[in-house]
């Protein structure tokens, strides 16, 4: 008796399930979204990819900007150049000059006349790029007079000068003023006296502490108790230190 009843449990329980499949595969489907099998995935094409590549490298760099950089620690001091002895215009030159040459001089007076050569030697110390001041020695030597008497003349003196500098020549001017003295002694007059030089000249340089020079002179002297006007020129090479 219960084995029937077990059977007619089972086959109650069966005959409902199938029921319930049969309305459930004959109603529709409502809940499912319609054409999902239609719906395709794009894969990403590279160009896309390139492009969101390059938006990932324009952000990054950006962001790096923004960022508050450090302050970098200062270079250290370049020391600066020395000045040079004596900067002008286009060139650097030199304070002093030192000329060193042969003079010839035309000793004109009363007395006698007399062509002598011999030398010329001048310092001179510039103070800016224009003035200077200079002294210089003029010796001098002629032939005989007066029964073998030989013609000998010296003179120094210093003076300012001004020179128009460049970078290869330098024109210039200057007056000197001192003492004059002359050999052979006459009945007429002191053998000594004043003298002074007034001219110019020009320089070319050929190195940088070299220069060639050439320049004259009106000489004004008072020797013999009277007043002399004479001539001189002289060549000279200079040297710049």
């Amino acid at each position: 008796m219960k084995l029937l009843r077990v059977a007619l449990f089972v086959f109650t329980g069966v005959s409902v399930a199938n029921a319930q499949d049969d309305r459930t595969a004959s109603s529709p489907v409502t809940n499912v979204a319609a054409g999902f099998e239609n719906v395709s995935v794009a894969s990403p094409k590279f160009s896309d990819v390139i492009s969101w590549r390059s938006t990932d490298l324009r952000l990054a760099n950006a962001t790096a900007l923004a960022e508050p950089r450090s302050l970098a620690a200062p270079a250290e001091a370049v020391p600066a150049a020395p000045d040079p002895n004596f900067p002008y215009g286009r060139r650097d030159d030199f304070r002093w000059q030192l000329a060193l040459g042969v003079s010839v001089l035309r000793f004109r007076s009363s007395v006698f006349y007399a062509t002598g050569v011999g030398t010329n030697t001048a310092v001179t110390y510039f103070t800016n790029e224009w003035f200077g001041v200079e002294g210089n020695v003029i010796t001098a030597f002629a032939p005989t007079i007066y029964q073998n008497e030989h013609v000998k003349y010296f003179s120094y003196g210093a003076g300012p000068k001004i020179a128009w500098r460049t970078r290869k020549w330098e024109p210039w001017m200057h007056a000197i003023f001192g003492a004059a003295h002359i050999q052979p002694q006459t009945g007429n007059g002191s053998k000594n006296g004043f003298g002074s030089q007034i001219g110019g000249g020009v320089d070319y340089r050929i190195l940088p502490h070299l220069s060639a020079r050439v320049g004259m002179d009106w000489v004004s002297t008072h020797l013999f108790s009277q007043w002399q006007n004479s001539a001189q020129a002289n060549a000279d090479i200079v040297l710049h230190f």
